[in-house]
């Protein structure tokens, strides 16, 4: 490895860029041979602007040596001690002016510019006659070249050619540039949705920023939820293997959110003159240093930076039994989280008898409708299980939790509560599972969705704090987790400013807290108070969105009302257009942000004023009115169309869940927000308008 030391930004820049190019044109780039410029803050600002082209590679110059001309073997000679003892500034200079002037075969290329002068020259000065001897034929001195009596008309070579007409965007030897940029303004640890999130933000404030993405994962990024959702409904195999999908309304939209060709490659990032944003695939962060600012790869590979956000997400959480299971049983099972796993579970579901889904939380349920939609038109038998007593047993109340158990079992799938895997083992090319209950299920594949673990193995090695109670890197309300250094989406344990420090797993949680960081990268200095929310589809008639805490553990009071047509997810797709509903409200919540408009309506304003309740008896009086109405916890016969849950804490309205009720959430969070008690939950449920569609 070389390392340069100097605080001047252009020399050291271009020292670095010549020695790059002598290591990799001799193939020394080997695991993590690579050179570094320990510069100022201004030095690693620019030495991979636009502005330095790459000089020219040894390969370039010893070719002009070996055509004769005597100055290029002095270049020749003078490039390789240069490089050999340092003199890297020297190197840069000396080639680049003679390069210019020279070519292979020596020839001049000053191209029209001599000539043109000489020409000037001729007609302002006399010319001297001089005397004519007369020669017989045979003396005549021979005709000269037409290229010798104008060296202006005379074409370089190819290869001289291409070192004139270098640009930014065409530079010499480009297969021998580095596959990864050894600098990046911005670099984003993740390719995810809150990576995705970033880099509009940072491009969005800085117009000609050069964003670096580095990803596990093989793929560009890409949106996680259509997988356990619209994938699942397509009935053209073609579009699902192109990663596309119908939303609900029947458009055809793509899981990537950026087709390839809004990305430029990697090792061209530092030649875009107006920024733009590469991804460095199958490539995992190993460790960053915050005090030099760079960031160590699983190759070696260093890459200083100016900013950096760690976007790793999560990764799905095991459970021991399978862990502990022979390897033939792990072969079968699939913890589901990505674009891979979707394709594995699709090809499995083609082919399977049975297929075990354990886990009754969000991604569990939508998969076990999937898969049962799916089992209705072939042999094959859908099992769910969980230890809870229903379908989303820790976020709904119970009612509600057993009516969507039974929706769930409406769609095709045999749904087993309260039960859990005690052991795993193989035979027969089955995967037998022994049940807490003393049943015996033999199955071909088992799929485990049980939430996630957030991904925080940079934090050790790169001196990063992880909370204890939450998980995931512990930032401030900036999203920042040290200097230089934030962290969104899953990862995140941040601390939001009316409801504490938190850790949220969600679609749209990635999006503002990634857009968040890459706001605060560029220096907007924001903190965290827009409460995310998340929705959950069980296929395109039951749907709900929910913001806040949302907890079944916590006092619930719920309103309903009769659900007319317009009530579900496949109305609301076909009303917006836009089957990830929290990017169609966020988005159009910012623009009434930046035209100082509030997302409230007068109503909440007003209902948000009113006094708190006097005392908790005054509460509980208040849940008793309600009860004997039927609005909270209601019989599991009835039929729950739409309606809204309020989750409360101290008497105050901490999650809000919108039951097949859609384009509200600006007034849930605006209650959340304002954090205050209410005299009557009914009147507050008023404001989401639950009969504006009933006949």
């Amino acid at each position: 490895m070389f390392r340069i030391a100097g605080a001047g930004s252009v020399t050291a820049a271009r020292l670095s860029a010549a020695c790059c190019r002598v290591v990799t044109s001799k193939q020394f780039q080997v695991h993590g041979a690579s050179l570094h410029v320990l510069s100022s803050e201004a030095s690693r600002k620019t030495r991979n602007g636009p502005a330095h082209r790459t000089p020219p590679s040894w390969q370039s110059v010893r070719a002009m040596a070996s055509a004769g001309e005597s100055q290029s073997k002095i270049n020749y000679i003078f490039y390789g001690l240069a490089v050999l003892f340092g003199g890297g500034g020297i190197v840069y200079w000396w080639s680049r002016k003679y390069m210019r002037e020279t070519s292979k075969d020596g020839s001049t290329l000053k191209k029209a510019a001599a000539p043109a002068a000489a020409a000037s020259k001729e007609a302002t000065e006399p010319v001297a006659e001089t005397p004519v001897t007369e020669t017989t034929k045979s003396e005549a001195p021979p005709a000269q070249p037409a290229a010798a009596e104008a060296p202006a008309e005379a074409v370089p070579d190819a290869e001289s050619k291409k070192l004139l007409d270098a640009t930014p965007q065409s530079y010499p030897d480009y297969e021998v540039m580095p596959e990864i940029p050894g600098h990046a303004k911005y670099l984003l640890i993740g390719g995810g949705t809150a990576s995705f999130a970033a880099f509009r933000a940072i491009r969005a404030s800085d117009a000609k920023a050069q964003v670096l993405v580095v990803t596990e994962e093989e793929e560009l990024p890409y949106m996680r939820p259509p997988l356990s959702k619209e994938l699942w409904y397509s009935d053209e195999p073609k579009l699902v293997e192109k990663m596309k999908f119908k939303q609900w309304n029947g458009k055809e939209r793509s899981v990537y959110y950026n087709p390839p060709s809004f990305y430029v490659e990697p090792k061209e990032l530092a030649y875009q003159e107006n920024g733009g944003v590469a991804v460095v695939k199958g490539r995992k962060v190993m460790k960053l240093d915050p005090q030099k600012q760079v960031a160590v790869l699983d190759n070696g590979w260093e890459i200083f930076y100016d900013k950096v956000l760690i976007a790793t997400g999560g990764r799905p959480r095991n459970i021991p039994v399978f862990e502990r299971a022979s390897q033939e049983v792990r072969d079968r099972v699939t913890l589901f989280r990505g674009i891979k796993d979707f394709k594995r579970l699709d090809e499995v579901s083609k082919n399977a008898s049975s297929i075990v889904v354990v886990g009754g939380g969000f991604l569990g349920s939508e998969l076990t409708c999937a898969l049962g939609k799916r089992s209705r038109d072939s042999s094959l038998k859908v099992i769910q299980m969980f230890p809870e007593a229903g379908n989303m047993g820790k976020v709904l109340p119970e009612y509600l939790s057993q009516w969507t158990t039974a929706k769930v079992r409406g769609e095709g799938a045999t749904v087993k509560p309260e039960t859990f895997v005690k052991r795993a083992r193989y035979s027969d090319g089955k995967v037998i599972l022994k049940l807490n209950t003393g049943e015996e299920i033999s199955t071909d594949h088992v799929v485990v969705a049980v939430g996630l673990e957030p991904n925080t193995e940079l934090a050790k090695e790169s001196g990063l704090e992880v909370d204890d109670t939450y998980g995931g890197f512990r930032v401030n309300a900036e999203l920042e987790a040290r200097s230089d250094i934030w962290v969104a989406g899953d990862a995140s344990s941040f601390y939001d400013i009316k409801l504490g420090r938190r850790r949220v797993e969600h679609h749209d949680h990635a999006v503002v807290s990634g857009r968040l960081a890459g706001e605060n990268m560029t220096g907007a200095k924001k903190p965290y108070w827009h409460q995310s929310m998340f929705w959950s589809d069980l296929g395109p008639d039951v749907g709900y969105e929910a913001i806040g805490i949302v907890d079944s553990s916590l006092p619930t009071v719920a309103v309903f009302a009769k659900a007319t047509e317009k009530d579900t997810p496949r109305a609301v797709v076909e009303e917006t257009g836009e089957s990830l509903r929290s990017v169609t409200e966020t988005e159009a919540e910012g623009v009434a942000a930046e035209s100082g408009e509030t997302t409230a309506t007068p109503e909440v304003e007003s209902a948000t004023d009113e006094a708190p309740a006097p005392d908790v008896e005054a509460a509980a009086k208040l849940v008793a009115e309600v009860e004997a109405e039927n609005r909270v916890a209601p019989t599991p016969k009835e039929d729950y169309g739409k309606g809204v849950i309020f989750y409360l804490r101290d008497d105050v309205i901490v999650g809000v869940v919108l039951w097949n009720l859609f384009n509200r959430m600006p007034i849930a969070r605006k209650i959340i927000k304002e954090g205050k008690q209410h005299q009557d939950l009914a009147e507050v449920a008023k404001l989401f308008d639950l009969h504006a569609d009933e006949d």
